[in-house]
């Protein structure tokens, strides 16, 4: 199986392209780059550690996670949220482009880096990661989180395991998501001067809100889409 590459390409008005190929193993489905040299301070594992990190003390030397995503930080510590910029995402299927605020297109990219990143809290991302739909909306990341839940369900109940079909173990996973990516905002804002890189963990962090409650509330907002299916 061939290593699956999303090249995500920033264009900023008055600045050359920034570009981001997220390098994935196909079969792990775990992030291929290779690990920069120097890291910053902030990736430091016990460093705004994740209150909830099951990685054992001694263990690693940085946080996975932050190490993934501190390239991102440092190429746009000098941007801010708002400020407009043109996203193109390249995939072997298609490419999706759009013009959106600098929150919004770094939040994309570092969901993928997320899923793919080796982190324990972060690893049911990945088959997200593999089925990757750029700038999603939330309605989109909630439909697609709980399908593919539900999907992973049914491969544990064919395997003669014991499937959860409530969603529990899904709010139970955002939940402590939400712990993460907490955790990883307070790291971000020790090493990015501006708030873009700070602001696109915020979004990551209101889609983690987002699906415990679209949860509780029965998936009311897109329940619709499946009624009169004849």
């Amino acid at each position: 199986m061939k290593d699956i590459i999303i090249a995500y390409t920033f264009h900023i008005d008055g600045a050359p392209p920034e570009v981001f190929p997220v390098s994935i193993d196909a079969w792990s489905l775990r992030m291929k780059d290779p690990v920069p040299g120097e890291l910053p301070g902030w990736t430091v594992l016990d460093f705004h550690q994740c209150p909830n990190c099951p990685l054992p003390p001694g263990s690693h030397a940085h946080c996975p996670l932050a190490v993934r995503i501190a390239q991102v930080v440092q190429r746009f510590t000098h941007v801010r949220s708002f400020d407009e910029m043109f996203v193109e995402v390249c995939m072997e299927e298609r490419t999706i482009s759009r013009t959106t605020s600098a929150q919004k297109g770094i939040s994309s990219l570092m969901g993928l880096i997320c899923a793919v990143s080796g982190c324990p809290l972060t690893e049911f991302l990945r088959p997200m990661a593999r089925f990757h739909l750029p700038l999603a909306t939330q309605e989109e990341t909630i439909c697609r989180a709980v399908s593919l839940y539900l999907l992973s369900q049914y491969f544990r109940k064919k395997q003669g395991g014991r499937a959860d079909f409530t969603l529990q173990g899904l709010v139970k996973q955002y939940h402590d998501l939400q712990a993460v990516n907490m955790a990883m905002a307070k790291r971000i804002r020790a090493g990015s001067s501006l708030d873009a890189p700070v602001n696109a963990l915020v979004i990551l962090d209101t889609f983690a809100k987002a699906l415990p409650f679209a949860i509780e509330d029965s998936l009311d907002k897109i329940e619709y889409i499946f009624l009169n299916q004849g």
